[in-house]
């Protein structure tokens, strides 16, 4: 299991740092803003620990980007204790909080019970599905063993097939996934980018059905 944390206070960064290695866990430190995000676009991560006051780039900015991407586990640790704080920062992308000053096993907990809601980051980050296989840390997609060249948005939209396989997705909930809520395009972008897929994953076993008149479906017909 992997955590990034992300906190300028390395008081605070290495106590976090010596409690989770002692139980086990693999950890990397980020003091800002930019190499936080450098280290998520290079790496794989079970879980971000993710404090606001971080220079460069500041936290909730950080947990915006990192939303625009990927919906990785983020725990936010702040000093805010206000009602519309933590309200704001779940509506940012964070799918918990805990405030400081915080006993450790508490976030332990907090660890646990999202990574219960979101057991695809229990694994190392690689998976198989049908002839496909995707590994996380180094976006790499492989078919019957060969690589596949994907474009970004092609590879975020294949990502999120797999983690909502065997559901019924609409156009509009893939595009506000994919592409983000302030995308203002015409919703047959998805058509086109899973039309171009299709011709580069070349399938011997068809995953992407579509559902007339709803949107798509990722699922192995064996």
């Amino acid at each position: 299991m992997k955590i990034l944390i992300v906190e300028d206070d390395k008081r605070i960064s290495k106590f976090l740092e010596i409690e989770f290695l002692r139980e086990g866990y693999t950890i990397e430190v980020a003091f800002d803003g930019k190499s936080a995000l450098q280290k998520i676009k290079n790496n794989f991560f079970n879980i971000i620990l993710l404090d606001l006051m971080i220079p460069n780039i500041s936290g909730e900015d950080l947990c915006k980007k990192i939303r625009e991407e990927s919906d990785i586990p983020i725990i936010v640790l702040t000093a805010k204790n206000s009602l519309i704080s933590k309200i704001y920062l779940l509506d940012i992308g964070a799918d918990d909080y805990i405030t400081k000053p915080f006993e450790i096993e508490e976030l332990f907990a907090r660890i646990r019970v999202i990574l219960r809601n979101k057991s695809h980051y229990l694994t190392d980050g690689f998976e198989t599905y049908g002839e496909i296989s995707l590994k996380r840390d180094s976006k790499e997609i492989t078919v019957r063993g060969k690589d596949v060249s994907l474009s970004k948005k092609e590879y975020n939209l294949i990502e999120y097939f797999f983690l909502n396989k065997e559901i019924v997705l609409s156009r509009e909930k893939i595009v506000e996934s994919v592409w983000g809520y302030d995308f203002e395009g015409n919703l047959s972008i998805v058509d086109a980018c899973i039309k171009n897929m299709r011709k580069k994953l070349k399938l011997e076993r068809p995953l992407i059905s579509s559902i007339r008149g709803v949107g798509y479906i990722f699922k192995n017909r064996d």
